[in-house]
């Protein structure tokens, strides 16, 4: 069996169409004295369907004062990470998240303050750039906390044996109800059912490294081993603030994007249609102005369920 580092290695380095390569490769090339690696994930990376769509990267750079040359986009990288920003690229458009190499290292573990990145990282990635080897494997070591941060919140809520597939929808139908998501609710169990074999292999390596004791069987059935009652309730005890931290978190990005994600306000309304079937339209006011216009949305897409 693989470790779960080299199954991340490998992952990471499976090709991924040239055009994402080329995008990957133009967001570097816009900091040249930070950028570290580039990484690529999401909805286009299982559909390969890159026309008309947004794109998911991650910019991950050496310290954010070398990234940028406003103080203040530093300061608020460091404070509310990350910084989001659209990119167009040959016709291609994109949304790049600007992480550190350090936080994108701390916000893949369990000690985070929210669950966004490992989310995100317990799923297929590509790394379509990077400066150096040892980028590589710094993104491959940051990227080895995810799965197992998951997979753990899962132990903590299932019942005393589950099947390893049936853990990672558990697990993700708790990672999307610590943040406000506009996906159906069957998205968990799409996520899984694209590469089985994937979740599969990934399930019994990082299981071994999860700080609740467990075994998996070869038939794929996952059980808690004797005694993990206080870990259990250790595990459980974080969800409660990780959901109520991860929605408020989700709000303050919405109005930090107001001033750093030039057209978010579109996005936003783009995404919620795509996922939710929803047919919202930004009027020319909301555009202008829309710090507001985010923070007077989101309640009323809470109380239609376009948003959970």
């Amino acid at each position: 069996m693989h470790s779960l580092q080299q199954l991340i290695a490998e992952e990471l380095a499976i090709p991924a169409l040239p055009a994402v390569q080329a995008f990957a490769a133009h967001i570097a090339g816009q900091y040249p004295a930070a950028a570290r690696a580039v990484l690529f994930y999401g909805s286009c990376l299982r559909s390969e369907q890159l026309e008309g769509q947004m794109l998911d990267f991650y910019l991950i750079v050496s310290d954010y004062d070398a990234t940028y040359d406003r103080k203040w986009l530093a300061k608020w990288n460091r404070r509310l990470p990350p910084n989001v920003f659209p990119v167009q690229h040959d016709g291609l458009s994109a949304k790049v998240a600007v992480l550190s190499e350090k936080d994108f290292h701390d916000l893949n573990r369990a000690g985070a303050s929210a669950v966004s990145v490992w989310a995100r990282f317990a799923q297929p990635a590509r790394l379509v750039w990077a400066a150096d080897d040892d980028a590589r494997k710094a993104a491959a070591l940051s990227i080895s906390g995810a799965a197992p941060t998951l997979l753990n919140g899962a132990l903590a809520h299932m019942g005393h044996e589950d099947d390893v597939l049936d853990l990672w929808e558990l697990g993700f139908s708790l990672t999307y109800g610590a943040e406000l998501r506009a996906e159906r609710s069957d998205r968990p169990a799409s996520v899984v059912e694209f590469d089985p074999d994937r979740y599969r292999a990934f399930g019994k390596a990082a299981l071994l490294h999860t700080p609740i004791p467990n075994a998996m069987r070869d038939d794929g059935k996952v059980h808690l081993l004797a005694d993990p009652e206080r870990r259990i309730l250790q595990e459980k005890k974080r969800w409660p603030a990780l959901r109520r931290r991860g929605k408020m978190l989700t709000v303050a990005r919405l109005g930090k994007a107001a001033f750093t994600y030039a057209g978010g306000i579109d996005y936003l309304a783009w995404k919620i249609n795509r996922h939710a079937g929803t047919k919202i339209e930004i009027k020319p006011w909301q555009r202008r102005w829309p710090l507001v216009a985010a923070l007077a949305l989101v309640p009323r897409l809470l109380v239609k369920g376009a948003v959970r």
